[in-house]
């Protein structure tokens, strides 16, 4: 069994993403981060492949992201890192990135590549669902990725529940219409939305991103959904930080309270 579906079957509640970007803050720290991530209580890791052109990104991804690749951080590279990470990391990890780099790469080669050194998912958020049947969808399910598809406040009931057809991990709910980055709160038209969808009764888990930073957020977020993603405010820990492993898990350890 995929180890997303595992999680999503025997925890129904409080599930924690995290998202960082692959070699930052420096080239090798790709791997002690996801350590770090795991033993501080997180569910999931979300690991983002640097792009030159994030575009739902806010600035503090942004800046990781170059950081990334002025560190000299390639999907070659990212491969290269992973391999063997099973024998230390047994949470589901997923990769984040756009459709440009893993087409030049090569769709067929970059899944095979995922399911050789234990990626369990997909997040692509620029992937058409039209492009991801007619095209992938063989590909996904032959190496045993799981395909994650995005929604937003503007996504419609119909266009949800397509998405809910046509993906079997989670899906990962937008919290409002902008890049992404931490908010103080979460206003009541984002909750009007949660519990829209909520009421829907989508056979997919949904797990809440954008703009959860800290333990007030996720516990607000997941009052609504399985549980959330937190990506910016996590960059910005270990952006500052002097002891990645401590402060990670106090950070986790924090959120989780």
């Amino acid at each position: 069994m995929n180890r997303i579906h595992y999680l999503f079957n025997n925890k129904k509640e409080r599930v924690l993403s995290i998202y960082f970007t692959a070699g930052f803050p420096q080239l090798e720290d790709t791997i002690p981060v996801m350590e770090a991530i795991q033993a501080g209580g997180a569910d999931i890791i979300e690991i983002g492949i640097p792009y030159s052109d994030p575009v739902a990104d806010g600035p503090t991804i942004q800046e990781s992201n170059k950081v990334a690749l002025d560190n000299g951080m390639s999907m070659k590279i990212l491969f290269q890192q992973l391999v063997g990470f099973r024998a230390k990391i047994h949470l589901p990890v997923v990769l984040m990135g756009y459709l440009n780099p893993i087409m030049q790469y090569g769709m067929e080669e970059f899944c095979q590549k995922c399911k050789e050194v234990g990626i369990d998912g997909l997040i692509v958020p620029d992937l058409p669902m039209q492009q991801y049947l007619d095209e992938f969808k063989e590909v996904f399910d032959r190496y045993g990725i799981v395909n994650t598809f995005l929604i937003s406040p503007q996504t419609s009931e119909k266009r949800i529940r397509e998405i809910d057809q046509n993906t079997d991990g989670f899906i990962y709910m937008v919290s409002s219409h902008s890049i992404t980055g931490a908010k103080a709160d979460i206003s009541e038209e984002q909750v009007a939305y949660f519990e829209r969808v909520k009421a829907m009764n989508l056979k997919n888990p949904r797990l809440i991103g954008f703009g959860i930073s800290d333990a007030k957020t996720f516990s607000e977020a997941s009052k609504f959904s399985d549980g959330a993603i937190i990506g910016s405010a996590f960059i910005k820990v270990i952006k500052d930080s002097s002891n990645l492993n401590q402060d990670i898990q106090e950070y986790l350890k924090g959120i989780k309270a």
